[in-house]
């Protein structure tokens, strides 16, 4: 076991090293920073308050829905972030800085992630037409994560996972009410 937990962590660390070489290029950082920032949550929130007071169909449901789904992420997210304690590659290696000061110490799962894959997963459910653009920005904001310095590809692809879990499990508790 403990051979292929490091085999994937050296491949995460290959995979987050390779990424870290783009930033070199022209405009990716800062294009990265302003990525990064939609999924900071007040976008979330806006939208969703947005829609529950101007879509009159679907508008309220998806609201309401989301926030189940983000009550039942946020403390599994916290949970599982404080006791696996995975430093962040920013932290854990000298030879770079971020291009952001994190807001926490640890990366495992990227909490962005979570939420933009468990918003993309519920504005889907909700406008179908939508999917492809929520769900390819819910994995720029990861990418934007990695180009950062902050996450490490794992962090994202665990954070997906929860978001899109925690969606379908809120989707279905909602449906329920």
């Amino acid at each position: 076991m403990s051979t292929l937990r490091n085999k994937l962590a050296s491949l995460d660390s290959n995979a987050f090293h390779w990424c870290l070489g783009y930033t070199r290029l022209s405009g990716v950082t800062l294009l990265s920073r302003q990525i990064s920032r939609t999924g900071d949550g007040h976008l979330y929130l806006l939208l969703g308050v947005a829609l529950a007071l101007l879509e009159p169909l679907a508008g309220q449901d998806f609201l309401y829905s989301g926030l189940v789904a983000f009550a039942i992420e946020l403390p599994i997210y916290l949970l599982l972030k404080n006791t696996i304690k995975r430093d962040r590659p920013c932290h854990r290696y000298g030879h770079f800085d971020a291009a952001i000061e994190p807001s926490d110490k640890f990366s495992f799962p990227s909490g962005h992630a979570a939420a933009a894959f468990l918003f993309a997963t519920v504005i889907s459910h909700y406008y179908p037409q939508l999917m492809p653009f929520s769900y390819s920005l819910a994995m720029l904001i990861g990418l934007s994560r990695v180009m950062l310095g902050v996450h490490y590809p794992c962090d994202i692809a665990a954070g997906a996972l929860l978001g899109v879990s925690c969606a379908v499990l809120g989707l279905n508790l909602y449906g329920l009410i």
